[in-house]
């Protein structure tokens, strides 16, 4: 079943390679959607895909890559068409 999830980051999460690191993370999970930079230093996140994978790419934004410091993350179920591919903003 293909679902999709819209999350947001907070914390140390820009200038680190977060999105880099995500969409990385996201094709390894063969997911779709994006992770873009916010004004307010956060990132938001959208992934689509089958269910254990949004699950655990999910699970992995509280990692993030090396630098980072992830202080919370907040996921919510999102509707909407499916995007093609994943995408950094």
């Amino acid at each position: 079943m293909i679902v999709c999830k819209r999350c947001w980051v907070k914390g140390r999460v820009q200038g680190v390679f977060y999105r880099a690191s995500t969409q990385e993370q996201a094709l390894k999970f063969s997911l779709t959607g994006y992770a873009k930079n916010l004004p307010d230093g956060s990132v938001e996140v959208l992934a689509c895909g089958e269910a254990p994978a949004v699950a655990a790419l999910c699970d992995w934004l509280w990692q993030g890559p090396l630098h980072a410091k992830v202080d919370k993350v907040e996921c919510n179920d999102y509707q909407s068409s499916v995007p093609e591919r994943f995408t950094t903003g």
